[in-house]
């Protein structure tokens, strides 16, 4: 039973997930492949009259994306959840809302849960905005006089009129964020969670929306809220949790648990061969580095990734972060015209090419907002760089005291 101001309790809380891999080798014969398929055909039919997921490949890995997870959060609670790519965060939140369930232990949770995770949860791609604004509110219990007392306040923070009795399907990513987060603060659900989907937005609706979890938390509401921005979690939370390989390394103050993250962090392996979705799109390699020309310098980017089979990278922008998280700057390829970009089995690279990179000396790190057919999300710290003031020993790009806020660079892109 929950003490009567503990709204979430997990207890040995565990969540593993059965990969299946293609087994690499020489290329099979006719009669090999056709003994392979009969084989994963008997299986496959085992399986599903066992009850047993159907996982496609010739070997099976088992993952445990969490493990043990033990924690409470009382009500009114502002919690951050933090983490490198992998560290089971996303993963955490999906169980904590009811998209999946838990492989082992035990969730308890009190109140309606309202939740914005990955780009596209929650809404009917079919149904219009107006549609699926009464949907979620009909999710929620809310009567339909509730749902519209509350219509012209979400709508008007969505910025979507003139769009409300089109499918959602066709909606910018942009749009679709700003409309779903709208529609979770705004409902009155008793525990609001957000995923890192708010990146895709501009800073603009980055900052209304941060100040709607606070108007949300200040009403009593417990928050839970993932994200990589660390100067919002330190704004925002009360306190925080940092995950690592799927357990709770740490829960207490936000600013022991930034500390603990920032210092890990900063010591950890570089970052490689990054899976970034289902269909085995991996990155690689990624570099940043400073040529010398005629003129003045410039920065090469350069992103190489290796695809296993045909897909398609709709979107991949390009957004430098401050060492606490703060989004500064974006390079955009959509604006270049070279994505969506259909790609084969096999490696292909982005390469960008910025004139200059105005920042003041600190760390910094770049992270990639993708889009392919099967994945929509924010890698983290793909790449990792500093910058010093100018005459410095280690010097890497010009100093400009003067920078402030969210910059889009003019930048060359191509992909090749």
């Amino acid at each position: 039973m929950m003490v009567d101001d503990v709204v979430i309790r997990t207890r040995g809380l565990g969540k593993k997930y059965v990969i299946g891999h293609k087994a690499i080798g020489r290329v099979p014969t006719l009669r090999d492949a056709i003994a392979c398929a009969a084989s994963n055909f008997g299986r496959l039919t085992y399986d599903l009259l066992r009850g047993k997921p159907l996982i496609a490949g010739d070997e099976f890995e088992e993952f445990w994306a969490l493990r043990d997870v033990d924690f409470e959060i009382k009500r009114g609670e502002v919690v951050g959840i933090i983490g490198r790519n992998g560290a089971g965060k996303s993963t955490l939140l999906k169980v904590l809302s009811r998209i999946t369930e838990p492989s082992e232990g035990r969730v308890e949770i009190r109140g309606r849960v309202a939740s914005l995770l990955e780009v596209g949860t929650g809404f009917h791609p079919e149904l219009t905005g107006r549609e699926n604004i009464f949907l979620n509110g009909a999710i929620l219990g809310m009567s339909r006089a509730e749902i519209r007392q509350k219509f012209p306040e979400i709508v008007a923070f969505a910025e979507v009129e003139r769009f409300l009795d089109t499918p959602v399907k066709r909606y910018s990513s942009g749009m679709y964020v700003r409309l779903a987060f709208a529609v979770a603060a705004f409902l009155e659900p008793e525990i609001l969670i957000i995923d890192e989907v708010l990146a895709v937005g501009d800073a603009e609706f980055q900052k209304k929306s941060l100040g709607k979890m606070d108007d949300v938390a200040k009403s009593g509401k417990t928050v839970l809220f993932v994200s990589h921005n660390m100067a919002a979690i330190k704004s925002l939370c009360s306190s925080a949790i940092y995950l690592e390989d799927g357990q709770v390394a740490y829960q207490g103050r936000t600013d022991d648990a930034l500390a603990i993250y920032l210092d890990r962090k900063t010591k950890g392996p570089p970052r490689k061969d990054i899976d970034v979705s289902q269909d085995g799109l991996k990155i690689a390699q990624a570099v940043i580095s400073r040529e010398e020309g005629s003129s003045e310098p410039k920065y090469v980017i350069e992103i190489d990734f290796v695809a296993t089979c045909a897909g398609s990278l709709r979107e991949c922008t390009v957004n430098i972060f401050s060492v606490l998280g703060t989004r500064i700057a974006i390079v955009d390829p959509r604006e270049s015209g070279s994505l969506p970009f259909s790609y084969g089995a096999g490696q292909f690279s982005l390469r960008i090419e910025i004139d200059s990179l105005p920042f003041v000396e600190g760390d910094y790190q770049i992270s990639l907002w993708l889009v392919t057919p099967d994945f929509t999300g924010l890698v983290e710290s793909v790449i990792e760089f500093s910058v010093e003031r100018s005459g410095g020993a280690r010097e890497f790009a010009s100093y400009s005291p003067d920078l402030r806020g969210h910059v889009e660079l003019a930048a060359r892109i191509s992909i090749i």
